[in-house]
């Protein structure tokens, strides 16, 4: 039942050379339109994105801008139509030692010609804004916290770097985040024109912060991140005067985490999201928020049971466009600024991300689901989706349904179910219930790392469930598993489990769970809570909730989430006891957000107080996947590739009873 030779989900290297879309840009007429497409390099170790043009009307195919060694990233059109861009290029000023230089500003003009270095920083330029109707660009780059202008800040790089010192002195929190140590250094916001420093001592206030400039370029509206009682961090909203750097916070909520500003086309209001503050005993909650300058806050959303993904403005000021997840799909949605009303625009089974306005009242996004990778269109005034050709779909090995099961408090629990090709009653394919991450997300968008169509090209059925505590669904539907992950997001998975085992074409003998993240949490509550499965791959997993809280690089969220009284009934590792399923663990060890000291310790209690425990010689059925260079998703093209030849092969030992080699990489 696997899938033919021919199929790109049938072959890994196959599959790791496909070229992947991602970003879009638009520029301020509406006439051109680029997005970037990431392919492997000749030692197919890193992937290299480039710039590629598209056709707004959609028909003649993507024409390529770019072509640097190292690739180029976060494109954006500047108001006289000239396209810039980030890329880490040599110059006879930026190679120093032989060390590749960090990402600078690069401006490709309008006219044609060659690209040229447009601004660039000892550390490097991390995001650019540029105006729709000025000459004016905003840079964010990190500057040293004691530099007193970019000359001190370039002395003082090459001081720490001469002197061979990594060491940071922290007086606040987080001091990590995701994969990367924070500090010493801290974002600041620069005008490109002269390098002026807009945001003089920030602190840590614009780590992980959104911005957008005003279309005259005269302001900015900067989300802030403010320190708060508990070593927390509270997002109020700022507003900075390009000319003169002065800071003025214009929207400030004591329960509520503001972000996502986005200025009107006239540059009298700003929308945003407001995110209650959660407590153990309730969960947070989106809306979307319009502030007229010198007005008060109104919230526009309250009525809508549905969290605003992301938000932008028509070019005429008249609508905000707003996407959300939706029943496991991402709309497209139009919201009145004035009354709040909501209006649903597309109306298919897609998930839309990088939503771009242009003007005529035509939006150009990105959509994808998991029939086809993400992929750019035009959705005009009246709804009309327009493909823009880039990236041919590849051949799916299998066919994609939906599941409802009903839970046992009578909530409907929705799935996408993924079948091999020649699946049936006579030849039913085994299960892998995948679970996802979050875990306040959905299964509703295209994956390139967590992809079901390799392993339905392995022979498996899979079933990618939205349980409890899943976006899409409303907000009782999120409440539902709030700060009790063992309780309702289990019994889901079981109700969800079950009905897909009732579809004649799969195997409810041979049955596999597994996750990553949350999903790695809930594939360790499963195994100490049920037998039913044959194996068990737990990714990047909460193991030990006793200990997670205070070493994740947010604490301060996860004690929104838990009690300490919660976290013990919630915890995986008390019911060690209980396993009785082999189990693959895996873990990088750069995952900050789930540190290495949980698969650690997972591991250590697998082999001594599990029910499958290592034999004196050591050997038993579990087996543990330890990545020392990489983080919570495990990116590298090689080892995303061993990653699922270890899967495929512990899947086959264990599910289908094959006597499978493990990679020889490994030694």
């Amino acid at each position: 039942m696997a899938a033919s030779p021919s199929s790109p989900f049938a072959d890994l290297d196959t599959y790791l050379a496909l070229p992947r879309v991602s970003g879009l840009a638009v520029s301020p007429d509406g006439s051109r339109v680029v997005t970037t497409i990431s392919e492997l390099d000749d030692t197919r170790t890193a992937f290299v994105t480039a710039v590629w043009e598209l056709d707004p009307a959609g028909g003649r195919p993507a024409r390529r801008l770019t072509r640097g060694a190292k690739g180029e990233r976060t494109p954006v059109f500047t108001a006289g139509g000239d396209l810039l861009f980030l890329a880490s290029r040599p110059t006879k000023d930026s190679t120093v030692d032989g060390d590749s230089p960090p990402a600078a500003l690069w401006r490709l003009p309008a006219a044609g010609g060659e690209a040229v270095e447009e601004f660039a920083l000892p550390g490097g330029v991390g995001a650019v804004r540029c105006a729709r109707s000025a000459a004016v660009t905003v840079v964010g780059a990190p500057l040293l916290a004691s530099a007193t202008d970019l000359d001190d800040d370039k002395r003082l790089r090459a001081l720490r770097k001469d002197n061979k010192v990594s060491a940071v002195l922290h007086s606040g929190y987080p001091v990590r985040y995701w994969d990367h140590d924070l500090g010493p250094d801290r974002p600041h916001l620069l005008d490109a024109a002269d390098g002026r420093v807009l945001t003089p001592s920030p602190g840590d206030s614009l780590r992980e912060a959104e911005s957008d400039l005003s279309d005259d370029g005269r302001f900015l509206v900067t989300s802030w991140h403010d320190p708060a009682p508990g070593a927390a961090i509270r997002g109020t909203l700022v507003r900075v005067e390009v000319g003169t750097g002065e800071r003025t916070t214009v929207a400030d909520d004591p329960t509520a985490d503001l972000g996502s500003p986005v200025i009107s086309p006239d540059g009298s209001a700003v929308a945003f999201t407001r995110e209650t503050i959660s407590t153990p005993l309730q969960a947070p909650r989106i809306t979307l928020c319009c502030l007229r300058f010198g007005a008060d806050i109104r919230e526009l959303t309250a009525g809508w049971d549905r969290w605003p993904a992301s938000v932008t403005w028509t070019r005429d000021g008249s609508a905000l466009v707003v996407t959300a997840d939706d029943n496991g799909r991402r709309p497209i949605f139009l919201v009145d600024p004035d009354t709040g009303a909501v209006t649903r625009l597309t109306d298919d089974d897609f998930t839309y991300t990088d939503v771009t306005t242009a003007p005529g009242g035509v939006i150009y996004a990105l959509r994808g689901n998991y029939a086809a990778p993400q992929h750019p269109v035009r959705i005009d005034p009246d709804g009309t989706v327009t493909a823009l050709p880039t990236v041919d779909a590849p051949p799916l090995p299998g066919t994609l349904s939906e599941v409802t099961a009903t839970a046992a408090d009578g909530v409907a629990v929705r799935s996408w179910l993924a079948v091999p090709e020649g699946a049936d009653e006579t030849n039913p394919a085994p299960l892998l219930l995948w679970v996802h991450g979050g875990p306040l997300g959905s299964w509703n968008a295209w994956h390139w790392r967590w992809n079901p169509w390799l392993m339905v090209a392995q022979g498996y059925a899979v079933l990618l469930p939205d349980p409890a505590l899943s976006t899409g669904y409303g907000q009782d539907f999120i409440q539902r598993g709030w700060g009790a992950w063992g309780a309702a997001p289990f019994t889901d998975l079981m109700a969800a489990t079950d009905a897909a085992i009732a579809d004649p074409r799969v195997d409810g003998t041979r049955t596999a769970v597994m996750g990553g993240s949350f999903g790695g949490y809930m594939a360790n509550w499963i195994a100490g809570h049920t037998d039913r499965f044959d194996a068990i791959v737990t990714h990047a997993s909460l193991w030990a909730l006793d200990q997670f809280g205070a070493t994740t690089d947010g604490a301060y969220w996860w004690a929104r989430e838990m009690t300490p009284e919660m976290a013990e009934r919630n915890s995986p590792h008390l019911f060690v006891e209980n396993i009785a399923t082999p189990m693959l663990v895996i873990h990088g060890d750069k995952d900050y957000r789930v540190p290495i000291g949980e698969a650690l310790r997972l591991w250590y209690e697998l082999l001594t107080r599990s029910r499958l425990p290592a034999a004196d010689d050591g050997a038993g059925p579990h087996r543990f996947l330890y990545f020392p260079s990489e983080n919570h998703w495990v990116l590298a093209p090689q080892h995303a590739k061993l990653w699922y030849q270890v899967v495929f092969a512990f899947l086959a030992r264990h599910v289908l009873g094959q006597d499978a080699e493990w990679p020889e990489l490994l030694g």
